[in-house]
Formats: structure tokens, sequence, C-alpha cells
């Protein structure tokens, strides 16, 4: 894969590592949101037991977000270095990135109800969307000169 090729790929993998951050950080400004989501599923839960679920929430959106920045940059490194494995490494970081963003979004808890509000479910999933495009521009065949 030559230098020219890698380009649009890199920039769409940076594209995914801002936006992995972005949507680490977007359940701390919406703490409301997450919270009076949790309280329309569980009615009868204290303002104690909704703090400690959003806290909760809080710590594993982080722990996502965190692991999938080390994702991102360890198959930025990988690209650049232009290795044969890199584009398969990318596909699998892709597949797994995708399935937990799905997962996030779509799983449903004792209530009945989404674990998470859809903004914060589909704010976690935007990463994917670079990260898809980064694996077809990996995959693009170059052009013959």
């Amino acid at each position: 894969m030559k230098t020219r090729q890698r380009q649009p790929a890199l920039a769409a993998m940076y594209t995914g590592l801002a936006l992995t951050v972005i949507a680490a950080l977007i359940p701390y400004a919406t703490t409301g949101l997450l919270a009076d989501h949790i309280r329309a599923g569980y009615p009868a839960y204290s303002d104690s037991r909704v703090d400690s679920a959003v806290t909760t929430y809080l710590a594993l959106l982080s722990a996502i977000g965190g692991l999938g920045s080390l994702a991102w940059l360890w198959s930025i490194r990988a690209v650049k270095s232009a290795g044969r494995w890199a584009r398969p490494a990318a596909t699998a970081m892709f597949v797994v990135g995708a399935t937990v963003a799905l997962t996030a979004l779509l799983t449903k808890d004792t209530s009945g109800d989404t674990g998470l509000p859809m903004a914060l479910g589909w704010a976690g999933t935007a990463p994917s969307l670079a990260g898809g495009l980064a694996v077809a521009l990996l995959w693009k065949p170059s052009p013959r000169q």
C-alpha cells in the first residue's frame, strides 16, 4: 500500500479518533439526559440510586471511549507502518468497534427500554462511520500506473 493510498484512510482514522473522544465526553455534558432516562425506566429508584446508575454508566462509557481511542491509535500506527497485517488488523478493530457501538445502541435493560438514551447510543455509533470509511479506503485497489 503506497503512501498516497494511505493518506485518505489515515484522515478517516484521525476523524474516527476525534469522534471517539467526543462520544466519550458527551455523556458528561448530558448527565441530566442519562438520569432522566434511568428515572423513566425505573420510577421507584431513589435519587441516590439514579445517581449511582449514572456514575456506573459514565465509568463504563469512559472505559469504552478509552479503549476505542487506544484501538484507533494502534490502528493508525499499523497503517503508517505499512505492514501487510495493517489492513486485516484495522478491519478487525472496525468490526469490534462497530459491534460494541451497536450493542450499546440496541441492548435493552430490565426495564424493557434501551440502556442508553437513543441520543447517546447514536453518538456512540459515529466513530464506526469513520471506521467503515477507513476500512473501505484501505481495501480500495490502488490505481494502475
